[in-house]
């Protein structure tokens, strides 16, 4: 049932995606893409990947969102409309070509005789406790496991955090807007 909702999605993020390309008013590309990564939230969490989706929240639809919109307070309103290359599409397109063929032999989503069903989760299930030493397997997942991995997230959570109070702490510099010969 979650199928229909999922190409849902997957189409929805295309539109917006062509939409910022579209984009000429920087605010509204700036909106447009944390909408992008909060509908990417919501299509990871439809996939089961709730940390992913969590991250993706986080960092993609609020602290980026802000650091986006901050920056935005030193520019102008609008982009500079200039020649575009078909070069960065191209490139893009080989990339995104070369992902999908390396995902033809991967089993199918839900597959039960996917050998990440066969070994790692029954091992996770059955031996987390007496490994790690924590009842709780998802902590254990994520503290023990894939404990890099949540130290690179954790990392990139921190990093925005900080970009953003240095962001909101910094002065702003304005124009002053006063006339030469007016000393108020």
């Amino acid at each position: 049932m979650t199928i229909p909702i999922e190409i849902f999605l997957f189409i929805f993020l295309l539109v917006i995606a062509v939409a910022v390309l579209r984009m000429t008013d920087l605010f509204a590309a700036a909106m447009l893409t944390g909408l992008f990564s909060l509908v990417a939230a919501g299509l990871m969490l439809l996939l089961d990947a709730v940390d992913v989706a969590l991250t993706e929240a986080a960092v993609g639809a609020g602290i980026s969102t802000v650091l986006i919109l901050g920056t935005l307070s030193y520019t102008e309103e609008t982009e500079a409309l200039m020649r575009r290359s078909w070069l960065p599409l191209v490139i893009v397109g080989v990339t995104g070509a070369a992902l999908v063929y390396g995902t033809l032999d991967m089993p199918h989503y839900g597959d039960a005789s996917a050998p990440i069903h066969q070994h790692v989760a029954p091992r996770y299930l059955y031996e987390s406790e007496s490994e790690v030493g924590v009842p709780n397997i998802v902590t254990a997942v994520l503290a023990s496991y894939r404990g890099y991995d949540t130290l690179g997230e954790l990392t990139v959570i921190f990093t925005a955090g900080v970009a953003v109070t240095v962001l909101i702490g910094a002065p702003r510099h304005r124009r002053d807007r006063r006339p030469k010969g007016d000393k108020r």
